[in-house]
């Protein structure tokens, strides 16, 4: 079959590579899309990432092809979404349905492994997963679904564990309007009635910035969310880039006792001191910088896809083409979610 391999650091291929074998518990699925995400890029660039040859893609969807002996729930034909936390469903933390920080396979510092970070992804003709990480599509199109195992699951984690300040009254950014970002906005839309004020450098983005109350360019932002709260602040703030010039708006945003989310993985950062100063974040701010989301958060997305609530945007690729996808995503020449098809 045909796969996009990372083959060294910096450099993707498109090679030839055996259909994976499944074992009793685990299911081959024929992939019907699969979305492409900054994180790609990261791994791409990485200097040295430690598993060479790796097919990526962690936002994957397709259809049942073969089950394993023991696998149950599941037959040939069937839709499923492939689930973007790959824990070990045992631990503690797994057990209580915080498998986005697993004990066994993430610890302290480190992640659960997911598809394409670790194991191989859906950026090939088939891929393999254990059958307790699949979700049925229930009439989800497996193209256009493929993106909400990362840009629906991980926007609705952040929004998620924002909810106590995510009042009727209150005010939320959000900051970039990009694959997680434009989902993030549509989740929060579709949950809530707070006033939602969108941020983007791109005016194009804002054009399409559908269901928030107000839009504004970044250039402009801080001076206007202040002006909107009367200089208070957001109560909210969802940072989907997390490069240094928006983690620096964000924090001069932020409201005391508000929400401060950093989803994107930009590497921006600041310092916060243990003292009385305020200068850096008022009063009661709380941060979050959270991996991926539960599969309670993956299946609220569904169900609100499965609604008509929200819709990822997508602009597809064959694989074939995934090079030239990869190139146009580095160029901020993708609006949405670029979608691989085999």
């Amino acid at each position: 079959m045909k796969a996009l391999q990372l083959t060294s650091p910096g450099h993707i291929d498109i090679n030839d590579v055996p259909v994976p074998e499944i074992e009793p518990d685990e299911v081959l699925v024929k992939v019907a899309g699969a979305g492409l995400c900054h994180s790609d890029l990261h791994v791409l660039h990485h200097p040295a990432y430690p598993a060479i040859p790796l097919t990526l893609g962690h936002e994957t969807a397709g259809h049942v092809a073969a089950t394993g002996a023991a696998v149950d729930g599941f037959t040939a034909g069937d839709a499923v979404l492939v689930y973007l936390v790959w824990a070990c469903g045992r631990c503690r933390q797994c057990v209580a349905g915080r498998d986005n920080v697993c004990i066994t396979t993430g610890g302290r510092h480190g992640m659960p492994p997911c598809p394409g970070l670790g194991p191989d992804g859906g950026m090939a003709e088939y891929i393999k997963a254990k059958a307790r990480f699949l979700e049925p599509l229930d009439g989800l199109d497996a193209v256009t679904a493929a993106p909400l195992a990362d840009a629906g699951l991980t926007p609705m984690h952040a929004i998620n564990g924002a909810w106590h300040r995510l009042t009727s009254g209150s005010t939320a950014v959000i900051i970039g309007l990009g694959g997680l970002g434009h989902m993030g906005l549509q989740i929060l839309r579709a949950t809530s009635d707070v006033r939602i004020v969108a941020v983007d450098v791109d005016q194009q983005k804002l054009d399409l910035a559908h269901g928030a109350d107000e839009r504004v360019l970044s250039a402009d932002a801080a001076e206007e969310v202040l002006e909107l709260t009367g200089g208070y602040g957001a109560d909210a703030v969802f940072d989907f880039v997390g490069i240094q010039p928006t983690v620096d708006l964000a924090t001069g945003l932020i409201a005391p006792d508000g929400a401060l989310r950093f989803v994107g993985l930009g590497a921006g950062s600041f310092t916060y001191s243990a003292s009385a100063a305020t200068d850096v974040l008022p009063w009661g701010v709380d941060v979050r910088c959270s991996y991926g989301g539960t599969r309670a958060d993956q299946r609220q997305v569904l169900d609100l896809a499965r609604a008509g609530r929200i819709a990822v945007r997508t602009e597809r690729y064959a694989l074939a083409d995934g090079l030239q996808a990869f190139a146009d995503l580095e160029a901020g020449a993708v609006t949405g979610r670029a979608v691989l098809i085999p």
